[in-house]
């Protein structure tokens, strides 16, 4: 073989290299293999405090090592980019100098530069990774719309996503890790402050100020996942941590972990008080508001006040959960503050302090005037938690087609179809979707109805007391979120139908007895009760979702909204149902956003 120079090599190269972008174009960036594989190494996450689930600030794991991106040159297009990453459909806006606290550890990307239509973060241009003249004070971060990407998997985002569930304060619940898209908790088994240290700063919080055993933040559901965790406390992650594989003999949702993490000092709770209550855990709210030399204190208008607001109001008061979101608060003396400040408040419940919250800003507006109709709150340390258990759906759904002339209780209280009053009765059927539904109380209170029971109904079709107006939504939906079917469930009664072993029921419906359902038991609704399904006689064949919501009104103050949405993939071809993929789901998604009212000059995180 003759010999080749390095001319003739590079004069080749050029000719193929020329012949290549005249045939093909110039490569685009996104199909860059090396940059793809790049991307594909990176794990993407939203820290730090205060935020919402879908904000914070961005941090991004390269070669093990988490960091953070430096605001220089940031803009809305690299929050397009970053959002797509984090599984989001895209930015609703962007944050510069550490809004979200400062983080730790390297800075990844310093003056990086998007388009907004890259793939990844990865085809933007930047200094190059790790190389900044920036501090963590400059760090970036990113608000996402809160709609998740179709069929986003979150293999490279927070793989192992630790979260905190059940705790009435921010940065403190029971630890729940991510395993195979499974959600489970971790056995206390030599759970110390070391541990609970990673978990706080996996989290964006501080250190761990207490490492909690016992269940002391309620007993999850479902998987453990780990025991015997033993970390020295420098790990990025608790996985990383040396941990023992669970068995079932090994360990219960009694010895489920918990941590408090340090927090850094905010100062919201300066800016909110109760007054007029018999204790300092219930009472009218009275927010501050005005800037240096005019500040001043004044009530919140009652309209529309409930639940979820109390909950925000009860959260930066640092008095817990809510039991009780009053819009009446005659009874409770004011003193010398009468002016009503704020109004039109709207709250999602997840958020650190009333402004954050949608509100009408300067432009009040109250139905109903005076100290009368104004804000109240009655607080609690702890709080139930409702949760469907998914299986026992996907397993106990039929379809039964049942004749009209058996149906007439169940049209008195509205439970089938709009159809049904023009049907010819008694002759004729509805077609049912029907299934059995176990609703556990995994919280630390009681779960017990809002109402007293001198406002229970009775039902003498059905022979029992209502204590709830809407206790269950049932939907079906197409894969878009448009409803074609639906059904609803006051609550027949609430009761223990059965418990734990070491738990005793207190509730019974029978002799006008009491309503409720104990920590750690459950309310059982077999598929053969009255109204416990939905009429799908109109549905036409085709592919849908399956959606339950306990307690979807509110009512009742719980330590977690966001697992009272349960849904399932449904495939009906007229004859027959498949329901199958039955999870938890987030009640606050963005279908559950469009139930919130906007009022006119009404903004959402409207400082005050």
């Amino acid at each position: 073989m003759r010999p080749v120079s390095v001319w003739q090599w590079s004069a080749r190269g050029l000719l193929l290299c020329l012949l290549c972008s005249l045939c093909l174009g110039s490569p685009s960036p996104s199909t860059d293999p090396e940059k793809r594989a790049e991307s594909q190494g990176l794990r993407f996450r939203l820290a730090g405090f205060p935020r919402k689930p879908y904000e914070g600030r961005v941090e991004i794991q390269r070669a093990g090592e988490w960091g953070t991106i430096c605001d220089d040159d940031f803009t809305l297009q690299a929050a397009h980019v970053l959002c797509r990453e984090l599984g989001f459909t895209e930015a609703t806006g962007w944050t510069h100098s550490a809004k979200y606290g400062p983080g730790t550890g390297r800075i990844w990307l310093d003056n990086l530069s998007c388009r907004g239509t890259e793939q990844s973060v990865t085809e933007c241009a930047s200094r190059g990774w790790g190389n900044s003249d920036c501090t963590h004070d400059e760090d970036a971060g990113v608000i996402c719309k809160d709609q998740r990407l179709p069929g986003f998997s979150d293999s490279n985002v927070i793989e192992g996503r630790v979260r905190l569930k059940g705790g009435a304060h921010p940065g403190e619940g029971r630890v729940e890790v991510l395993k195979a898209s499974t959600w489970g908790t971790v056995c206390d088994r030599k759970w110390d402050l070391h541990a609970a240290s990673v978990v706080c700063r996996e989290l964006g919080f501080g250190s761990a100020r207490e490492a909690l055993s016992g269940a002391r933040m309620g007993q999850g559901m479902g998987a453990i996942h780990l025991s015997e965790v033993r970390c020295s406390g420098q790990e990025l992650s608790l996985w990383k941590c040396p941990h023992k594989n669970i068995t079932a003999e090994d360990c219960s949702h009694s010895q489920d972990a918990g941590v408090r993490c340090n927090l850094p000092y905010t100062g919201v709770e300066t800016r909110i008080r109760l007054s007029g209550g018999r204790s300092q855990h219930e009472g009218r709210v009275e927010v501050q508001i005005g800037g240096p030399g005019s500040l001043r204190w004044g009530l919140i208008c009652g309209d529309d006040w409930g639940t979820l607001e109390a909950m925000v109001a009860c959260r930066q008061l640092g008095l817990g959960y809510a039991n009780h979101g009053l819009q009446e608060t005659w009874y409770w003396d004011s003193g010398n503050i009468t002016e009503v400040v704020m109004s039109g408040v709207r709250c999602t419940g997840t958020e650190l302090s009333l402004d954050q919250c949608a509100h009408h800003g300067t432009h009040l507006a109250c139905k109903r005037t005076g100290t009368r109709f104004t804000a109240g709150v009655i607080c609690s340390e702890t709080a139930s938690d409702l949760l469907l258990h998914s299986a026992l759906v996907q397993e106990t759904a039929y379809i039964e087609d049942r004749p009209l002339h058996m149906l007439y209780c169940a049209a008195e209280e509205n439970c089938l179809a709009s159809s049904a009053r023009s049907a010819n009765w008694p002759y004729g059927h509805r077609r049912l979707l029907r299934f059995s539904s176990q609703i556990h109380n995994l919280g630390r209170a009681d779960f017990r109805p809002k109402a007293g029971r001198h406002s229970w109904v009775w039902h003498e079709c059905h022979g029992h007391y209502h204590s709830m107006d809407i206790f269950t939504h049932y939907d079906i939906l197409t894969a878009n979120g448009t409803k074609v079917a639906e059904g609803h469930k006051a609550s027949f009664c609430l009761e223990d139908t059965e418990c734990q072993e070491d738990v005793s029921k207190r509730y019974e419906c029978a002799n006008f007895g009491e309503q409720g359902i104990t920590v750690g038991c459950w309310d059982l609704y077999r598929h053969d009760i009255d109204c416990q399904w939905i009429d799908i006689t109109d549905v036409k064949p085709g592919n849908y979702i399956l959606q339950v919501v306990i307690n979807p009104n509110f009512e009742v103050a719980e330590s977690d909204f966001t697992n009272n949405a349960m849904k399932c993939n449904c495939k009906y071809d007229g004859h027959r149902i498949w329901v199958h993929n039955c999870h938890i789901g987030d009640a606050f998604s963005e279908e559950a956003n469009r139930r919130f009212e906007r009022y006119p000059g009404q903004t959402s995180n409207q400082i005050i």
